[in-house]
């Protein structure tokens, strides 16, 4: 069975505007936009921007000049994925396993199942039932093959049903009558390759079955993948040749919980039980040689609210008191109401984690645990926005070359490092500029102000040139040469030059003091 959700981008961004199709937000002109290399271009449009002229794949810049009262919103096609793999999961109620079809596609397998449902049309009917429950818009197709569900899901009829023929191979001798007139789009094939096959003058799939496999194969035998071989294709829709499917793994997050018997309404209690859920949490966590990342605290009241707390540490751990530590000062705002009856812990980000020896405070230095622990605890208390780390850059302008991170944030891919000579221990925020005296256009300072003081350049070292960054700057940006010197005081700077005379991107030379070297 193939399940397409023709229009997930936008039913995702409905749900995040918590709206209707075609009411609050939706009713408005709306596009999903994403960036490229000539600018924003549309990915998805509701049915109001469609009826105002706006198309996906239509760069911004143009749809507006047909609907200037256009609204947009970014895509989320990394977002819209990770949601079509958690939906192949939950899935599997109509089947015992699941594949994802990118990028908005899922596969159930659905043999010998259809009669717990009543049949396969029924079966079809409970599968449109539960998507519209959940406003999402969704067409299925069940078929012998992956290739005819998917065919028949994307260019058939709503819930289309094609039964397998009574021939030892199913499909394999000729071509149903629902499949033949669908058209080459159906086979999945690229689009250079499409475009080929129209301008041979063949459209539909009945066309290109009757075509000789050898003329086929000589046209097309360069072709390696799959979406570029229409033999190949038309082989898989047609059960001439097995379509290897990978199943999407069920990994369940660590999960432990605590029902009570009584209700707890006091502060002492409630610690008591999170103690607990800690030392369970550790020993699930322990038995996976995992540790956690992201921790989900649910408490469930009488009254039937439920409220969530949610910690996020900088090192993986499954120690019980440093979880315990960290909920206690996300624990005091909590309204127990008539009490809590249920309390539930779950892991939803780990990582994995060796055993270590606990009893040595070496131990926990080397493995890095102790500042990890630090960090959340200032990060519990200050707030995460609040606890930042320095990291480099690649960049090889000096007020570039480094940025301020989140300590939670994850590490950033690794970059070779770039080669400089050595910085100054301390840069100013903005290079100050400074005047400078008895400089030829071209050479070494012989004196400059900087505060309203006048120093003596006693030594001078460089210099280094530094070009702009072309793909970044505008054109006129200037280049810059950079000195150390040192005045009659033994205080040391480092100041550049910015341009060159003659270099058709200014006036004269300007000076500048951007650090402080030791």
């Amino acid at each position: 069975m193939a399940i397409w959700l023709a229009r997930l981008a936008l039913d995702r961004w409905r749900q995040a505007e918590d709206c209707e199709a075609g009411q609050g937000a939706d009713a408005l002109p709306t596009a999903l936009i994403a960036e490229t290399a000539h600018g924003p271009r549309i990915e998805a449009a509701n049915d109001a921007a469609l009826a105002a002229g706006a198309r996906a794949g239509t760069m911004l810049a143009d749809a507006r000049t047909v609907c200037p009262q256009l609204r947009v919103a970014p895509a989320d096609p990394a977002g819209d994925l990770a949601f079509v793999e958690r939906l192949a999961i939950w899935a599997r109620r109509w089947g015992p396993w699941s594949a994802v079809d990118p990028p908005d596609g899922v596969l159930v397998d659905v043999t010998a199942v259809a009669h717990l449902f009543g049949g396969e049309e029924r079966l079809l009917q409970d599968l449109c039932n539960c998507f519209a429950n959940r406003g999402l818009a969704v067409r299925a197709a069940i078929a012998p093959t992956a290739g005819a569900a998917w065919a028949l899901a994307h260019y058939g009829p709503d819930q289309a049903i094609l039964a397998p023929c009574t021939s030892p191979s199913p499909l394999a001798r000729e071509m149903p009558e629902a499949l033949a007139k669908l058209p080459i789009a159906a086979l999945r094939l690229d689009a250079d390759v499409q475009l080929v096959l129209r301008r041979l003058g063949l459209k539909r799939l009945t066309d290109l079955h009757g075509i000789a496999r050898d003329s086929l194969h000589r046209r097309f035998r360069m072709r390696r993948s799959p979406s570029a071989s229409p033999l190949l294709r038309m082989d898989q829709i047609l059960g001439r040749v097995p379509e290897p499917l990978l199943p999407v793994p069920d990994i369940q997050a660590p999960l432990v919980q605590r029902r009570l018997l009584e209700p707890i309404r006091h502060r002492p209690l409630l610690d008591r039980v999170v103690a607990d859920l800690a030392e369970d949490m550790a020993r699930a966590l322990e038995a996976r040689g995992a540790g956690a990342r992201r921790l989900e605290l649910g408490l469930w009241r009488v009254d039937g609210e439920v409220v969530l707390r949610c910690l996020e540490m900088a090192g993986a751990t499954r120690e019980p008191a440093h979880i315990c530590r960290l909920f206690s000062a996300r624990l005091d705002d909590v309204d127990a109401g008539f009490g809590i009856e249920m309390l539930r812990m779950r892991a939803v980000w780990t990582e994995p984690l060796k055993l270590a020896q606990r009893d040595l405070d070496a131990a926990a230095e080397r493995h890095g645990t102790s500042l990890a622990a630090c960090i959340d605890r200032l990060g519990v208390r200050l707030g995460e926005a609040a606890v930042r780390r320095p990291v480099p850059r690649g960049s090889h302008v000096p007020e570039r070359a480094q940025a301020w991170r989140p300590a939670l944030a994850p590490e950033a891919p690794s970059q070779e490092e770039l080669a400089f000579h050595a910085r100054p221990l301390k840069l100013l925020d903005k290079p100050e500029a400074i005047a400078v005296l008895y400089a030829t256009p071209d050479g070494y300072p012989r004196q400059f102000r900087w505060r309203g003081q006048l120093h003596e350049v006693m030594r001078v070292e460089g210099p280094e040139r530094l070009a702009p960054e072309w793909w970044r700057e505008r054109s006129d940006v200037r280049l810059r040469d950079y000195y150390r010197i040192e005045d009659g005081e033994g205080r040391r700077y480092w100041i550049y030059r910015a341009g060159m005379v003659g270099d058709g991107r200014g006036g004269l030379p300007a000076w500048f003091l951007q650090g402080l070297c030791a």
